[in-house]
């Protein structure tokens, strides 16, 4: 099979857009491209899994085997005896099923240009060189986490510096495991998430680090955290005043939140945690109940039409979806399932062994929490 391979060098944009979309594919009507979709996996068979990340479209999740979150979707295909994994998601996802799936198996992302900023706001060369600087002030007793939402070589960064790999959650078992280690957790690349930990756990000192402009909120020596200052664009748009007036026109509603939100919305909300807790806190409501969601549009969309509870948007139309994810364009998902069932691997996500082999470090410490 022709085979069309990903460029792994370590840059922000690691993966091009390999390919334009050709012009017969952008005209697609959704009628047409159903169509399609259908026949080339009527010839694919079980060849292909295709994944969708809660975060995508409907045009995107009817089409996947499984929808949910980054790393539950990488434990799909890892154990899914698929060649071919179509990931319909973000560039990191792809590169973490592309670590826990075995060699004969083919990862492709459907468009290369779904890669999450939150991601590219901590490369591992930017951290690198900030890294001895954050030595240096620590005394060099310091453990290095690294949210799953970051690229392949920044978890391998992480496990060469005695650290590892966390979910949204498992975030508060990865700072005990990492404080049992050392004196300083340095948390990246999302703030918020990192902060809302770290108040949880009641830590005393928590310090901002932003690498552009090389400076902390406090004193690095000092601090129980270090939070790189990274953060999701679509969560941090969440503010408490949303939370009060979601009160004021549901007041016998449940608020529940993503980690990803400042920490002042997580304390003003009822609950908080990852999306599949949020999926489950809705699935367990009761029918005449109303759930109020902070995260991500299309999920909020989703468990309302997937269930009969009412399910409102905190932020109204207000609420915006993830840019990333938006570029995986249902027609870009014909195009590559039918490039499969001609033959031919489009968008191939593929980490560089040496990288892939201390990545993996971090993620098998994870699972040993």
């Amino acid at each position: 099979m022709e085979t069309t391979e990903v460029d792994s060098e370590l840059s922000l944009f690691k993966y091009g857009n390999l390919e334009a979309l050709p012009s017969d594919y952008r005209d697609l009507s959704e009628t047409e491209r159903r169509q399609r979709i259908a026949a080339a996996r009527e010839v694919l068979g079980d060849d292909v899994l295709v994944l969708g990340h809660n975060y995508q479209r409907r045009e995107i999740v009817e089409h996947a085997d499984h929808v949910g979150d980054s790393y539950q979707l990488s434990e799909y295909a890892a154990d899914s005896d698929a060649e071919h994994v179509v990931f319909c998601g973000v560039t990191f996802m792809a590169e973490s099923a592309d670590l826990l799936t075995d060699d004969e198996q083919t990862i492709l992302l459907p468009s290369m240009e779904a890669s999450c900023p939150m991601a590219g706001m901590a490369e591992a060369l930017q951290v690198d060189a900030a890294w001895e600087r954050i030595e240096r002030a620590t005394e060099g007793d310091v453990v290095p986490i690294t949210y799953m939402n970051s690229y392949a070589d920044l978890k391998a960064f992480c496990a060469e510096h005695g650290g590892l790999v966390c979910t949204s959650s498992n975030a508060d078992a990865a700072f005990e495991w990492a404080l049992s280690r050392g004196d300083t957790v340095v948390f990246l690349p999302d703030k918020h998430l990192g902060r809302n930990t770290a108040n949880a756990m009641g830590l005393d000192s928590v310090v901002e680090f932003d690498p552009w402009a090389d400076a902390s909120s406090g004193d690095l020596g000092d601090a129980d955290a270090v939070l790189w200052d990274g953060y999701c664009q679509v969560h941090e748009r969440f503010t408490a005043d949303h939370v009060a007036d979601a009160r004021d026109a549901h007041p016998d509603a449940t608020v529940v939140v993503h980690p990803e939100c400042r920490p002042e919305v997580v304390a003003a909300a009822d609950e908080t945690g990852s999306t599949a807790t949020i999926s489950e806190t809705v699935a367990d409501a009761d029918r005449e109940e109303t759930v109020v969601v902070g995260t991500e549009i299309h999920l909020v969309e989703h468990l309302d039409r997937w269930h009969e509870t009412d399910v409102v948007a905190l932020c109204g139309d207000a609420c915006m979806d993830c840019n990333a994810m938006r570029q995986v364009d249902p027609n870009y998902l014909t195009w590559i399932l039918e490039g499969l069932a001609d033959g031919v691997d489009r968008n191939v996500v593929s980490v560089d062994p040496d990288v892939a082999r201390s990545a993996e470090v971090a993620l098998d410490r994870m699972l040993e929490l």
